[in-house]
C-alpha cells in the first residue's frame, strides 16, 4: 500500500549515488559561490523545476508500463529512465549547494533544501568513491533480493514461502528453523554495510551535515537532535498500551507453547509472533482472540451479497470522498487504472496509488480481491490519490506530503472510517452490532498497528547510532538486539553474535529506505481521525466514528492536503488538529475499550521484561 508519485525525497531511496563527483573541484565551487546572487538562485530553481517535471513524467510512465507489463524490455526501459533521473537529481542537488551561503527569501531557501535533501545516500565528491558506493548499493540490494534459505535436503525456500509459513505455522521448531535460516542471507552484507556507512557519511559531511543520520533527520522542519527527542516523547505516550498488549500476548503464547519456551518475565521470542521480523502480530490473532469476539458480520460476505464487483468497490470508495465534498476522480482514472489481475501477463499486484503527470492523471494499481480487507485498502489508496490531486497546483518541489509520514497516514485515516456505522450508511450492513462486539475488532487492529509502533521507531534509531559512530561495527548486532529488547520486548530465540548481521534481514536496511515515516504514519492517522471526528461533530466513540458525509471535515482536510510540503509539517498538522505538536493520546482514546479489557486480563500477571 503505497503512494507512487515521484516526489523529491522519494526519488532516490537507494540509488542516489551516481555522478556526485561532478563538483569535485572545490576551488571552482568556492569561486562560484562567491559570484552567485539571489537572482541566480531563483533562475536555477525555475530551470530545475522545468527539467524535473519532464523527467518525472518520463520516469512515471516507464515505471507504470513496467509494473503493468513485466518483461525484460520494460525492465530495461524503467532502469534507464531511473538512471537518467538519478543522475539529474544528484547533479542538481550538488549545484543547489553553491547557494548555501546566500541570504535568500524563505521560499527559495526551502526549495533548495528540498533539492539537497532529496539524496538518501549522499556520495563523496571523489568519483572513485562514488563508483564504489554505487557498487555496494547494488550488491546489498542483490544479496537481499536473491536471498533464499536452502535446507540440508536441498530444498530452497524464498522469502515469500517463509513469510507464509511464519504466518500460519504454530510449530515452535519449524518457526525457529525458518527464522534462523532467513538471517543467513544477511551475513555477507556486514562488511559492505560498514564501508557504505563510511562513504555516505563522507558525502553528508561534504554537504554540511554531521553524518547521514543527521541529514535524514534534517528533513523534518526542526533541528535533527530535537526531532529524535520528539519521537521518543511520542513513544512514551503509547508505551503503556503497548506494554499491556505485550503482557497479554506473552501470556497467551506461554499457554500455547509452554512457559519454558515463553518465560513470563522475559522478552517474547521473536519467531513466535507470526511475522519474520515480529513487526506486526496480526497473524497470531487466533492465539489471543477474546471470547465471543465475532462482530456478527463479515464484510467479504456482505460485498458478495450486495453484488459488489471490483469496479463497484472502487466507485464505493470514491463516494466516500465525494460525500465529504471532494470532486469526483477524472474519468481517465477508470480508463487507465489496473483493478484486476490480467490473465495474459505478469504484473506487480502490490497495491499502489499513482499520479503520472503531476496534475490529474491519477490511477491505482491493484489486483483487487473481493474481500473486506481489500475494500479498506481501496479507501486507503484513494486517500493517496486525493492527496496527490490536492497538491498538484504547488511547485514541483512541494508536490509531496507535509512530511514523509503524512501520505500513509492520510490513507490510513480514511480506512479508519470504514466502520460498522459506515457500512450501514452505504447499505452493506442492516444493523450496527452492539459495542460489546468491538473488542475483537480492536484487538485485531492493535495486533498490527500498536505492535508495529516500537519497531517503526527502532530501525532508524539503530541506523542513526551507526551513522553517528555511537554504534561501531564491532557491535552492530548487539546494538540491534538491545534496541529490539528495549523498545519491543522481543528477543532473539537463539544466541546471536557479531558473526551475524540481523538488521540486514529487514529489506529497508540493505535497501537504504528511511523507516521513521512508518512510525509517524501510525501516530498521525489516529490524530487526524480524532480531529476530523470532532470537526464532523460525531457523538460516537472515536473507534466507531466515520467522517463519511461530513463536508466540514472534508473542507478542513482538503485545505491541509493542498499545502503539500510548502510549509513546515507542524503548520499542516495544526491546520487540522489545532496544534503543531504530534499527540499520541488519540491512539489511547481509540483503543480505550481494549485497554480496559487488557487490564482485566492482565490482573495477577507479571508484566514487563
Amino acid at each position: 500500500m503505497t503512494s507512487f508519485k515521484l516526489s523529491l525525497p522519494a526519488i532516490l531511496v537507494a540509488s542516489a549515488v551516481a555522478l556526485t563527483g561532478c563538483n569535485a573541484n572545490n576551488s571552482e565551487k568556492s569561486t562560484a559561490t562567491q559570484q552567485v546572487t539571489a537572482q541566480d538562485a531563483k533562475a536555477f530553481l525555475a530551470n530545475t523545476e522545468t527539467e524535473l517535471m519532464a523527467l518525472y513524467n518520463e520516469v512515471s510512465r516507464a515505471e507504470w508500463i513496467y509494473a503493468n507489463f513485466i518483461t525484460h524490455d520494460t525492465s530495461s526501459l524503467s532502469a534507464a529512465a531511473n538512471e537518467k533521473m538519478t543522475a539529474a537529481v544528484v547533479r542538481l542537488a550538488n549545484e543547489a549547494s553553491k547557494f548555501d551561503k546566500l541570504d535568500l527569501d524563505e521560499d527559495s531557501r526551502r526549495k533548495l533544501d528540498k533539492l539537497k535533501l532529496a539524496l538518501t545516500l549522499p556520495a563523496p565528491q571523489d568519483p572513485a568513491k562514488t563508483a564504489e558506493l554505487s557498487k555496494i548499493v547494488a550488491e546489498l540490494g542483490g544479496l537481499y533480493g536473491k536471498g533464499k534459505y536452502c535446507k540440508e535436503d536441498g530444498k530452497c525456500l524464498s522469502l515469500g514461502d517463509m513469510t507464509a509459513t511464519m504466518a500460519t505455522s504454530r510449530d515452535y521448531d519449524e518457526l525457529l528453523d525458518i527464522w534462523t535460516g532467513w538471517r543467513e542471507v544477511a551475513k555477507p552484507m556486514r562488511p559492505l554495510y560498514e564501508q557504505q556507512v563510511k562513504l555516505t557519511n563522507q558525502g553528508a559531511n561534504e554537504l554540511g551535515y554531521a553524518d547521514t543520520g543527521a541529514m535524514w533527520r534534517s528533513k523534518y522542519d526542526m533541528p535533527a537532535d530535537d526531532f529524535a527527542k520528539e519521537l521518543d516523547r511520542i513513544w512514551g505516550q503509547v508505551k503503556p498500551l503497548y506494554n499491556s498488549l505485550h503482557c497479554h500476548v506473552r501470556a497467551k503464547l506461554g499457554e500455547k507453547y509452554g512457559e519454558d519456551k515463553v518465560p513470563q518475565d522475559k522478552p517474547i521470542p521473536a519467531h513466535l509472533l507470526g511475522n519474520m521480523w515480529a513487526q506486526t502480530w496480526g497473524n497470531i490473532y487466533d492465539v489471543v482472540a477474546p471470547a465471543n469476539a465475532d462482530p456478527g458480520y463479515d464484510v467479504t460476505e456482505l460485498l458478495a451479497k450486495h453484488n459488489y464487483d471490483e469496479l463497484k468497490m472502487v466507485r464505493g470508495a470514491e463516494k466516500f470522498f465525494t460525500s465529504m465534498g471532494f470532486a469526483p476522480l477524472p474519468e481517465t482514472f477508470y480508463e487507465r487504472s489496473l483493478f484486476t489481475k490480467p490473465q495474459d501477463r505478469d504484473v506487480q499486484c502490490h497495491a499502489s496509488a499513482w499520479n503520472l503527470d503531476s496534475k490529474d492523471d491519477l490511477r491505482i494499481k491493484m489486483c483487487i480481491q473481493r474481500t473486506g480487507e481489500e475494500f479498506s485498502v481501496i479507501h486507503h489508496e484513494l486517500g493517496h490519490n486525493f492527496y496527490q490531486r490536492a497538491y498538484n497546483t504547488q511547485p514541483i518541489y512541494y508536490q509531496e506530503s507535509a512530511n514523509d509520514g503524512f501520505h500513509e497516514a492520510i490513507g490510513d485515516t480514511i480506512a479508519l472510517s470504514v466502520t460498522p456505522g459506515y457500512l450501514k450508511e452505504i447499505g452493506l450492513l442492516d444493523e450496527v452490532p452492539d459495542e460489546s462486539k468491538d473488542i475483537g475488532l480492536l484487538m485485531k487492529m492493535a495486533m498490527d498497528k500498536i505492535a508495529f509502533i516500537p519497531f517503526g521507531l527502532l530501525v532508524d534509531q539503530w541506523r542513526w547510532k551507526v551513522f553517528s559512530g555511537e554504534v561501531t561495527p564491532e557491535n552492530y548486532n548487539q546494538a540491534w538486539w538491545e534496541l529490539r529488547e528495549k523498545y519491543q520486548g522481543v528477543a532473539a530465540p537463539v544466541a546471536r553474535t557479531e558473526e551475524h548481521f540481523d538488521p540486514g534481514a529487514k529489506y529497508h536496511v540493505p535497501g537504504n529506505t528511511p523507516y521513521t515515516r512508518y512510525f509517524l504514519a501510525h501516530i498521525l492517522q489516529f490524530e487526524f481521525h480524532r480531529a476530523l471526528c470532532e470537526i464532523a461533530g460525531s457523538k460516537e466513540s472515536i473507534h466507531r466514528c466515520s467522517v463519511y458525509n461530513s463536508k466540514e471535515a472534508g473542507e478542513r482536510l482538503d485545505a491541509m492536503l493542498k499545502m503539500g510540503s510548502s510549509r513546515p509539517w507542524q503548520e499542516a498538522l495544526a491546520s487540522v488538529t489545532g496544534k503543531p505538536e504530534m499527540d499520541a493520546t488519540a491512539i489511547l482514546d481509540y483503543f480505550a475499550p481494549l485497554q480496559k479489557y487488557l487490564d482485566e486480563q492482565n490482573k495477577g500477571r507479571q508484566c514487563g521484561w
